[in-house]
């Protein structure tokens, strides 16, 4: 099969195997490998890209650790279904199938697809690659897909956010939020970013308003109500947010408490749109972001004009994969964290 599907491919097709992160059971960073393995070789609906950077998310802990362990009904309940991590990724084309229109060997593209921690994927042309926007870097693209699609349906589709509407975004440093920061105030909003002391200046450099420090300041006892609150912390309870929401207000819960190994945020989120169900404000909880090929396109025209550009806060080479992990299994990161492939 793989000699047929070959023949049916435009583009180089020298080598058979790539470098790829691999793991053959469930645990912490220490359970990665970084081995040879076969390179794939695209259906004719596909493209066969070589990957130049990857960016890392808490979805990839989740399939890790397999925790919450409500995460196994996706990732296999004793064994991983799949030994390759990684979703977001950017690179060049290197082949084609026969079928694929749009796209041609030499072509810049990003998105997502599982296995991203590697040399190469291959990806469905109709699934969750776009062309790479002009003058933005592969490190750039790559960190936008995940982090990006989520802030950006957590605003508009969810939020509803029209212009001139205040909206707080809880947790405003890592991935999620320095988009959804910039991606606010990109649909017209009023910006107000919480954030620990060492993020206040770089939530400023990304256009918001104002500013608060939590480890200051209790952003919901401030007296001040929002449109819209993007909480990705995830920490407050529901009479905290219902304080600072307007009485028509909306509440997305991007992230959450993790309050059990087996549903995670999961119970805390439920649990705060019960707690809501009969308030005049909307709860939306828990919230999945979908990646698609209309976002990514929207997302990556922002990252043309410059209206949005990724916080990128440490790159790692492949090799180092385990300790991007290790890192965003940690919280706290000021932004994205890119591997360089």
């Amino acid at each position: 099969m793989a000699a047929i599907a070959a023949q049916a491919v435009a583009g180089t097709t020298e080598g058979t195997t790539m470098r790829a992160v691999t793991r053959r059971v469930f645990g912490p960073p220490e359970v990665l490998e970084l081995r040879e393995v076969p390179r794939p070789v695209p259906a004719e609906d596909e493209l066969l890209v070589r990957v130049r950077a990857a960016s890392v998310n808490p979805l990839d802990w989740h399939f890790m650790t397999a925790t919450p362990y409500l995460a196994r009904i996706a990732t296999g309940l004793r064994k991983p279904k799949s030994d390759r991590l990684g979703v977001d990724f950017s690179g060049t084309v290197e082949a084609v199938g026969e079928s694929v229109e749009g796209f041609k060997a030499g072509d810049a593209v990003f998105g997502g697809r599982d296995g991203a921690f590697a040399e190469y994927v291959c990806v469905s042309q109709e699934r969750n690659v776009v062309h790479k926007p002009v003058g933005v870097t592969f490190e750039q693209a790559a960190a936008a897909p995940i982090a990006g699609v989520t802030a950006l349906q957590a605003l508009r589709d969810k939020g509803q956010l029209r212009p001139g509407q205040r909206v707080l975004v809880n947790g405003a440093s890592g991935g999620v939020g320095t988009f959804a920061v910039q991606l606010a105030k990109a649909l017209g909003g009023e910006v107000t970013a919480v954030c620990s002391t060492r993020n206040v200046e770089q939530a400023r450099s990304l256009g918001a308003d104002h500013v608060i420090d939590y480890t200051e300041h209790d952003f919901t006892r401030s007296g001040e109500r929002y449109d819209l609150v993007i909480d990705i912390a995830g920490v407050r309870s529901w009479s905290d947010c219902k304080r600072i929401l307007e009485p028509d207000g909306t509440l997305v819960i991007v992230g959450g408490r993790k309050t059990s190994r087996l549903v995670g945020s999961l119970g805390n989120a439920v649990k705060m749109r019960l707690t809501a169900f009969r308030d005049s404000r909307t709860v939306v909880a828990p919230f999945l972001a979908s990646l698609n090929k209309d976002d990514l396109v929207a997302l990556g025209e922002l990252l043309e004009s410059g209206t949005v550009r990724p916080a990128i806060a440490k790159r790692y080479a492949l090799s180092e994969t385990a300790d991007a992990l290790r890192a965003i299994g940690e919280g706290h990161a000021q932004g994205k964290l890119v591997i360089t492939v």
